[in-house]
């Protein structure tokens, strides 16, 4: 995969390790878009039309903390996600889904895998009901926010 680097404003403090680092993670999480902010410095990496692009900025933290707002979901009986990652439906590859449509679910029981970072975390039901809905499929990547599972 080819990259482009854009000037970094001439920030001396711009980590081109960091800037490396995360555009691996755009890579293996399947994402297209990584922004970590430190104080007034944030940093952007983007992946645009096949290729990635590395953007560093100075911005106030108020500026990069507003950008990292949740997407409502748009059933308020919608589970959303709680991290950025990959969604997994099962345990492992080939086991039986965690929930179906249809299932009753309890309160704390494991409704699906986000993977994060390589570590695979368990998503519980905030509350017992009716899966009405899955809206995600088997190895998505999803956003914080992203509306997971409809339960009633």
């Amino acid at each position: 995969m080819s990259t482009k680097e854009k000037p970094a404003a001439a920030h001396p403090s711009v980590d081109d390790k960091l800037v490396k680092h995360l555009a691996r993670l755009l890579d293996d999480t399947g994402l297209t878009e990584i922004e970590v902010a430190d104080g007034s410095f944030r940093i952007r990496v983007a992946r645009q039309s096949g290729s990635v692009v590395h953007t560093a900025a100075i911005a106030p933290t108020v500026q990069a903390a507003s950008a990292a707002a949740p997407v409502k979901a748009a059933n308020s009986d919608a589970i959303t996600s709680p991290m950025v990652g990959n969604t997994y439906l099962s345990p492992r590859p080939g086991a039986a889904a965690f929930i179906t449509v249809g299932a009753r679910v309890e309160k704390g029981q494991t409704l699906l895998i986000i993977e994060a970072m390589k570590v695979m975390n368990p998503i519980p039901s905030p509350r017992g009901g009716v899966v009405k809905e899955i809206l995600v499929t088997d190895g998505q990547p999803v956003e914080f926010g992203e509306a997971l599972v409809v339960v009633e």
